[in-house]
């Protein structure tokens, strides 16, 4: 497992790959296929939950998510994500929450949807022994102030907004920066700014690194954004297969023979 000094050390260096995972089954091939960090993200709320936005998703949500993922984990590094409102509002709870993850569910550092009110929070939580990965630009959190989800840092004022914000979160001792979606060029600066890996979604090829949401990468979203790329498609599998099933059990060749016991010692029970 690379630890978060580890994963600090990669920026500049080979690539750091994530993935979210959400659930045990998921998380076993994520973990055998090395992939360096695993994300428990708030995203569970769309993927599998059944939300809209991820605002409804709540810390027992994630802290169960949590739970499973670490239970079929051995070599990647684990990211809780707090959701909305589970932090920034009250220190105390903003601490409990967060080692809640931790201490409990068995994540190895936790991500925060960052701003100016969250700089101090990095600085306690890091000095309480909870590392943060900072995430800026698309804060899907603020959905509802955004009016949706629209690309971050677009004008100068704003650009430079999100470098300041991302300067403050590595001197409070953030260990990564998911940068998402935020011109490339934008991305490009940061990183080369920071001493701190970036981790970019849709934020172009200069990131130390890139995350994306197993749903999209594998095919089983029904829709991705446009800065996502599906490189297979078990939706199709899947339906192929439940097809195939249902068809199957309809026409009585499931089950077959082979796919049932008789007991001899039952012949005479009626």
């Amino acid at each position: 497992m690379p630890t978060v000094r580890e994963l600090r050390a990669k920026a500049g260096e080979k690539p750091i790959t994530m993935l979210t995972a959400y659930d045990s089954p998921t998380a076993e091939i994520v973990d055998e296929a090395d992939v360096d960090v695993i994300l428990v993200g708030d995203s569970v709320g769309n993927t599998s939950l059944g939300y809209e936005t991820t605002l409804p998703v709540t810390v027992d949500d994630v802290a169960r998510h949590v739970g499973a993922v670490s239970r079929a984990t051995e070599e990647a590094l684990i990211v809780a994500d707090m959701p909305f409102l589970s932090f920034g509002v009250d220190e105390a709870d903003s601490l409990e929450n967060a080692g809640r993850m931790i201490k409990e569910s068995g994540a190895h550092a936790v991500k925060l949807e960052c701003g100016s009110h969250t700089v101090e929070l990095t600085e306690t939580m890091v000095q309480l022994g909870i590392p943060v990965m900072a995430h800026l630009g698309l804060t899907p959190q603020h959905v509802n102030r955004y009016g949706g989800y629209p690309r971050q840092g677009t004008d100068q004022e704003a650009a430079e907004r999100i470098l300041e914000l991302a300067v403050a979160h590595e001197e409070a001792g953030a260990f990564s920066l998911v940068l998402e979606h935020v011109p490339a060029n934008l991305a490009a600066e940061i990183t080369e700014t920071l001493d701190i890996p970036t981790i970019g979604i849709g934020a172009g090829p200069n990131c130390d690194g890139q995350v994306l949401v197993v749903d999209d990468a594998v095919g089983l979203s029904g829709w991705s954004p446009s800065f996502s790329k599906q490189f297979g498609n078990v939706r199709e599998e899947m339906e192929s297969a439940i097809e195939q099933y249902v068809a199957a059990v309809e026409s009585g060749e499931f089950p077959a023979a082979e796919h049932s016991h008789e007991e001899s010692d039952l012949d005479e029970l009626y």
